[in-house]
């Protein structure tokens, strides 16, 4: 088995299994399993197609086993009764948006990682897209510190029926901007203009408000390294317009407030 090439299409594969799940612990889970089965050779990697083609393949195998016995491609009235009430978009849906959206695959690929045809992804990937654009509009923070992707970002934000905010490029901006008003969400660039950082910028703006972040890095692999708390919605640049929209619906898709926290 390729365990280099596998290994180097580990990160990407966690970024995936987050924005699926909704959560790191969790989709680090299912990507920690998924390596351990076809290390052991439990899980035998396909052959004759792209070894990350196969990886991801291999992962929604593992995802499967984890519904005890009920495919996520089985109809809803077969499935149990906690999936269904667990999320309004149905992972069929989910997963055919985010392979083909966040992490580039051909739709034909698709159809083979999830075992399906390919008029079949296609039928999903524009449920999905339609599930998303019913989202709620919200308010979004922008903090980028690129005048260019600035714009790029407001542009699309606001063709979602979002409203922006504000835009901030360094830290004591964004934490001046969110003082201000609380936002619906927020978009960060990791690395600001003033060499400051976006993620402590977010951190600062978590203490006082309970939001849903994406995250945006030219260098993703840096952030997904699976040894401390990261992310689960994460933008590469340079980005497409259609990954900014599919993260920020999953993004406030699986936001859950936390009851605890107190604005002040």
């Amino acid at each position: 088995m390729p365990q280099k090439p596998i290994l180097r299409h580990a990160p990407y594969l966690r970024r995936y299994a987050r924005a699926l799940t909704g959560s790191q612990k969790e989709g680090d889970g299912y990507v920690q399993a998924t390596l351990e089965a076809l290390l052991s050779g439990d899980l035998p990697l396909a052959r004759d197609v792209p070894v990350r083609t196969a990886l991801f393949h291999a992962f929604h195998q593992t995802w499967r086993k984890s519904l005890n016995g009920y495919s996520i491609d089985a109809p809803i009235k077969n499935r149990l009764i906690a999936d269904i009430r667990l999320q309004r978009m149905t992972p069929e849906h989910r997963t055919a948006l985010l392979l083909i959206l966040m992490e580039g695959f051909a739709p034909s690929e698709v159809a083979f990682i999830l075992g399906v045809s390919e008029s079949e992804v296609e039928k999903r990937f524009a449920a999905a897209q339609a599930s998303i654009e019913q989202q709620l509009a919200t308010d979004v923070l922008i903090i980028e510190d690129e005048p260019i992707i600035a714009l790029d970002l407001q542009r699309v934000v606001q063709d979602m029926g979002h409203r922006v905010m504000g835009v901030a490029a360094t830290h004591d901006e964004a934490v001046s901007l969110a003082g201000e008003e609380a936002p619906g969400l927020v978009l960060a660039d990791v690395r600001l203009a003033d060499d400051s950082s976006g993620i402590e910028a977010v951190a600062d703006i978590l203490k006082r408000y309970d939001v849903p972040v994406v995250f945006i890095t030219a260098y993703p692999e840096r952030l997904l390294t699976g040894e401390k708390p990261e992310p689960a919605f994460l933008i590469t640049k340079p980005f497409r317009e259609e990954t900014v929209k599919a993260l920020i619906g999953q993004a406030l898709f699986f936001h859950q407030p936390r009851p605890q926290l107190q604005v002040v």
